[in-house]
């Protein structure tokens, strides 16, 4: 019997969030209690028919059942730049600055073996999605944490960045709609974001996951559409949310050339591609999606609208989200995040995220992820109400 040690980088980590959030809701469920579950953003509605057929049609052609091109189809990566064409009249090469992604979770937690060495800074918001933090720290780098405030509207002051970071550091992750403060980005904000790149050579790395779930008429716009973006660095997205296929592992990569051909580098040694059906159905979904896009964005808005008026009528301080299908609200008086949602996990079977868990700067908030129906939603309003008074 030999002796099974972790990798000191496996041993650094913490618990991955979400792993740990399905370990206490089991617990819960195993005493018979009926969990609402607003924890995890996995849509709860099945990928749209139209996409759905295309697969089916797809998965019947033998070509597609071999080894897929490591960067992604031609015609896959030719609908992202028309895709960028029509929402921003951004122009790309579609050859050297598009790469298809197992989903855009794996391309930013690869982003960093390209370019990072060890003893490099990484830029990471805080609170912010785990893998940003943990890409960096696989590949050696030291993240430095920017905290997400409220005073700042959850956007990060670059200005209080100390000179003695700024110098080691060459990338930055930025992720607008944000998850998890559901706050957005203005143009004027990513123009900062470019000079400040610009002047301290610092690669952007920008999350556009949740471009597309938006309200009210809000369009978020993209980093890329700012001048000079092109020169400093690529944007992420993902079709995982906007077309409810977070299980169809299918994203991009778009943005500088010399980026993308790292990461196409890196992604040549590990893995294989995406199952090209699966591009042949994101294609699909990408070109005929304005009827997708309303239906979608109303079953969202109708959510968001039932927690934002069962949260003030409990008292629960939250700013109405323009975007992404989260909302960020404050804890009560007198908790941790820790403790209200172990609170409300115990005492009424609703499943939150505590903001500390994705970064020290969440204490005092609380996560509720739109992802059950409204009737759940407002039964969880509910429960909550009797949680708290």
């Amino acid at each position: 019997m030999i002796t099974i040690e972790k990798a000191d980088r496996l041993k650094e980590l913490p618990p991955y969030l979400f792993a740990e959030l399905d370990r206490k809701k089991d617990a819960v469920r195993a005493r018979g209690v009926d969990v609402i579950d607003v924890g995890v953003g996995d849509p709860d509605q099945p990928t749209p028919g139209y996409i759905i057929e295309a697969l089916t049609a797809a998965a019947r052609v033998p070509a597609y059942h071999r080894y897929p091109s490591y960067s992604g189809m031609n015609s896959f990566r030719e609908a992202v730049s028309a895709w960028y064409k029509k929402r921003a009249s951004i122009t790309l090469d579609p050859l050297r600055q598009v790469v298809s992604l197992i989903g855009s979770k794996e391309g930013i937690a690869h982003i960093p073996l390209a370019f990072i060495n060890p003893g490099d800074v990484v830029l990471v918001p805080s609170p912010g999605y785990p893998v940003y933090k943990t890409a960096t720290l696989f590949a050696g780098g030291i993240p430095y944490e920017m905290p997400l405030l409220k005073e700042n509207a959850f956007l990060p002051d670059l200005n209080k960045i100390p000179a003695a970071v700024l110098v080691k550091a060459k990338m930055i992750f930025l992720n607008y709609p944000n998850n998890p403060t559901a706050a957005t980005a203005t143009s004027e904000f990513f123009a900062e974001v470019v000079a400040f790149a610009a002047k301290h050579n610092i690669m952007v790395c920008h999350d556009f996951a949740y471009s597309e779930m938006s309200f009210d008429g809000y369009e978020a716009p993209s980093f890329l559409d700012t001048p000079g973006a092109m020169e400093v660095g690529i944007e992420f997205h993902s079709l995982s949310k906007t077309y409810h296929m977070t299980g169809w592992r299918l994203g991009f990569a778009a943005g500088r050339a010399e980026i993308i051909a790292g990461l196409g580098q890196i992604k040549s040694n590990i893995d294989s591609g995406v199952f090209e059906a699966i591009q042949m159905a994101g294609i699909a979904a990408m070109h005929d999606d304005t009827a997708w896009l309303a239906e979608m964005r109303a079953l969202y808005t109708a959510r968001r609208n039932v927690v934002m008026s069962g949260l003030a009528k409990i008292g629960i301080q939250a700013a109405t989200p323009k975007a992404t299908f989260y909302v960020w609200a404050e804890v009560p008086k007198g908790y941790t995040s820790a403790d209200f949602c172990s609170h409300l996990l115990e005492t009424a079977g609703i499943v939150t995220t505590p903001g500390n868990g994705f970064g020290d700067p969440g204490e005092g908030y609380f996560r509720i992820a739109l992802t059950v129906s409204k009737e759940r939603l407002a039964e969880a309003m509910e429960r909550m109400a009797k949680a708290v008074g």
